[in-house]
Parts: structure tokens; sequence; C-alpha cells
């Protein structure tokens, strides 16, 4: 067994499942149980742990971990000195990170942050609401809040909340509206200060990145592959979508009077339904779809 160990954690709670996910796209194999939190990986040279991702930057900082992913808003709650940081968008396709915003029922008289001024104000993310205020040089009353956050404003326990949301839609459902945004955030593989300074950790924890990565790039992607003769390469060119770069490879023939080509590229899966069918009319012959596990820039 190597004795070399890269203590990485992994988020128990909602980014469990999509960090696992992640991971096995990855080319990792994880197994996690019910019991136990300290999880199963296929790579000697990693030692997982489980934590809720609200505690992961601070013990990265600490030492703790070498490495490990959590949301880039746990990162400002904590004021977490953390020396590397890599953006992992899991869910790409959204396109949006998620945000904490200050909410406020729709009849209330709060119409601008100054507004909060006295006020009570629950939220989880205390920390990171409380320099947002102090910066607006508001002075409010800030609870933590254990969950349930959006019924204490429509219950009229607090006059504001501070909640995580993507598109605002269970907000309207219950009757609130948003005011400002505190922050953004996205999930990130973030390292501590003194591992990224050893050379076999900082490049396992590259690796790992790259790995991870690879693998949310390729998230709602297929490969296509097709062969097309001389005369039609330019038609089937012209069907594929565009600012794409395919591989076009010459194919072995015997009669070099009427070559043919393997055209190769990757696109979006949502694109294929609509496309297969005009690349078969455009004169593409063998046309094979299949599906990408990492796509590494």
């Amino acid at each position: 067994m190597s004795k070399k160990l890269l203590k990485i954690g992994l988020p128990k709670g909602s980014l469990q499942e999509a960090t696992v996910r992640l991971f096995e796209r990855a080319g990792f194999k994880v197994r996690i149980s019910s019991r136990s939190y300290t999880p199963m990986i296929d790579d000697v040279e990693l030692a997982p742990m489980l934590l809720r991702a609200q505690e992961m930057s601070r013990y990265v900082e600490q030492g703790v971990l070498d490495c490990g992913i959590t949301g880039k808003d746990w990162v400002i709650e904590n004021n977490s000195k953390i020396d590397w940081q890599g953006e992992l968008v899991y869910a790409k396709q959204t396109s949006n990170p998620v945000r904490w915003v200050i909410a406020v029922p729709n009849n209330s008289k709060i119409r601008k942050v100054e507004d909060l001024e006295g006020k009570r104000i629950a939220t989880e993310l205390v920390e990171a609401t409380r320099a947002y205020l102090k910066k607006h040089k508001v002075k409010a009353n800030i609870e933590f809040s254990w969950g349930a956050t959006e019924g204490k404003v429509s219950a009229g326990l607090v006059d504001a909340i501070v909640e995580l949301t993507e598109t605002g839609s269970s907000l309207k459902a219950n009757n609130l509206r948003i005011v400002e945004t505190i922050c953004e955030s996205t999930t990130q593989f973030v390292a501590n200060v003194d591992s990224v300074k050893d050379s076999w950790k900082k490049q396992k924890m590259q690796d790992i990145y790259t790995l991870l990565t690879g693998a949310v790039e390729a998230e709602g992607k297929v490969g296509i592959k097709m062969n097309v003769s001389d005369a039609q390469l330019k038609q089937v060119m012209k069907a594929l979508p565009a600012m794409k770069r395919p591989t076009v490879s010459k194919l072995w023939s015997a009669n070099d009077e009427d070559p043919w080509w393997a055209v190769e590229t990757i696109l979006e899966e949502r694109q294929v339904k609509a496309l297969i069918p005009r690349l078969k009319g455009a004169g593409a012959e063998g046309i094979i779809e299949y599906p990408l596990n990492k796509v590494i820039h």
C-alpha cells in the first residue's frame, strides 16, 4: 500500500449524491455506508472523509484535510484561508450559480438593504450576512436558523430571511420577494495552504481536479462518428452546428480517385435527435453516437 496519502473531504448532504456521481464519471468508484463517515474509494493514495459542506473549508484550512469539495458560500461564511480553489459546476447545463438572497414577504415595506436597519433576520449564512450589512452600514439583529427559514418570515417571527435559491420559484411559492443578493456560489475544490506546498500532494490534487472537471465538461455531451465521401464532405460539414471543429481523417481506400473521410466531433446530446437525420440526408454514412465520461481541454 502507498505510504503517501491525500486526505480529501467529500460533502455529506445535498451535494453528496452529485459528488459521488461526478467521481464515478471521473473514473473513481466510491462507496458510502449509511453507518460510516469514512467512504471507500478505489485509489490507495486517497483517504476520504465525509463531512457537511458547511464545515469543509474550516477543516481544510486547519489541515485536518488536504482538500475537499464544498460550496463557495461556505468558504465565505467561514472566512477560510484557502490557497487554491477550483470551480466545479455540477449542473453545468443550468449555467446559473446558486444565490443567497435577502427575501421578505410580498407586502413588506422593505424595498432595499437600508430598510433592514433594526430589523430581525434569520439565516444559516450568519457571518456572510453580517459582513454584507456592515458593508452597507446597516445594523440588524441576525439570528441563526436551523431550518424552515422561509416559514419563519411568513409566520412573522422575523422581518426578513437570507436564503439559498437558484431560480427563486420556492420563494415565490411562499409569497416572498427578493430584495438583494448577498453572494453567489458554485461548488469548489479547495486545498490547504501547506498541502499545496507539498509537490506530490499538489500534483495529486491537480490530477483529481482535471478528471473531475473533465467529467463535468462531458455532462450532457455525446460523441458522433461518421464516414463521408469526398464529394459530400462540404455538405456534411455545413450540417454540423456552427463553431464546432470536427476531426477529419482520410480513410484507407484502394481507389484514391474516390477518397472517403472519417468525421468525428462532440455535440450537446439534445442536438443529436434533430442532427442525425440531417447528416444522413447530407450524405453521411455509418453514423455512430457514443457516450462521454470526460472531456479534457
